[in-house]
């Protein structure tokens, strides 16, 4: 669609749509897509800590990642459990309210910005104090450090934080949430990852301890 102007020159074009983000389908967990979520137990993409999906298409692998913070939320694939020497993704909200998709590399405790980054389809939001996003990126890739063939199998890193102008900052929590075990982009799992505060109350141990306090409390002190 072309719209002209009233004066006799050159014709000005209608801005195309912008097409609104998806919502991320948690139904599909398990089943289409493997899914991570990381907060209160049944929590979905829009309501864990943290949520992450994968799922193969052709030649790529499609990330969702969302997480409850108004700077970035990343995933990094690692030969073990420890930060350092990995290969990170990340969604960052910058002060113009874009979420760009950038690409890191840890060095020790320090996160390293590359310049090359693998992610293609890149698509983002910050809406009610999240922010979202959703990427691909091939499965093979030529040899190089900094980023992994994701056809292997990697211990997968959950992290999010705050950031400033743009620039990633510490992560929220101390001890940010990893996979039990490597990760396959050929099978898909709906994990769920109970938060610190779910975590206290639902171990066995903390509920003997609970009520052997009780007991404590409502018998008095000898």
């Amino acid at each position: 669609l072309i719209i002209y102007s009233d004066y006799t020159g050159y014709p000005f074009p209608t801005a195309p749509p912008v097409d609104p983000f998806a919502k991320i389908r948690v139904d599909d967990c398990g089943k289409t897509k493997g899914c991570f979520r990381y907060g209160k137990p049944g929590c979905n993409a829009e309501t864990c800590d943290y949520f992450l999906s994968y799922r193969r298409i052709g030649a790529d692998v499609e990330f969702e990642l969302s997480a409850d913070t108004d700077g970035w939320v990343a995933v990094g694939f690692s030969s073990d459990k420890k930060m350092g020497g990995d290969d990170v993704m990340a969604c960052v909200h910058d002060d113009n309210g874009r979420v760009r998709i950038q690409h890191f590399y840890n060095v020790g405790q320090w996160a390293k910005e590359i310049q090359r980054n693998p992610a293609r389809d890149e698509e983002g939001v910050f809406e009610n104090n999240r922010v979202t996003c959703r990427f691909k990126r091939p499965v093979y890739v030529p040899r190089e450090e900094t980023i992994v063939d994701l056809h292997l199998s990697w211990y997968y890193l959950f992290a999010w934080g705050p950031a400033i102008q743009g620039s990633i900052t510490r992560h929220d929590i101390d001890s940010p949430p990893v996979s039990e075990r490597v990760v396959s982009i050929y099978k898909y799992e709906d994990i769920f990852m109970p938060s610190a505060a779910y975590q206290t109350f639902s171990s066995p141990f903390c509920l003997l301890l609970i009520v052997a306090l009780t007991f404590y409390l409502l018998m008095g002190t000898p």
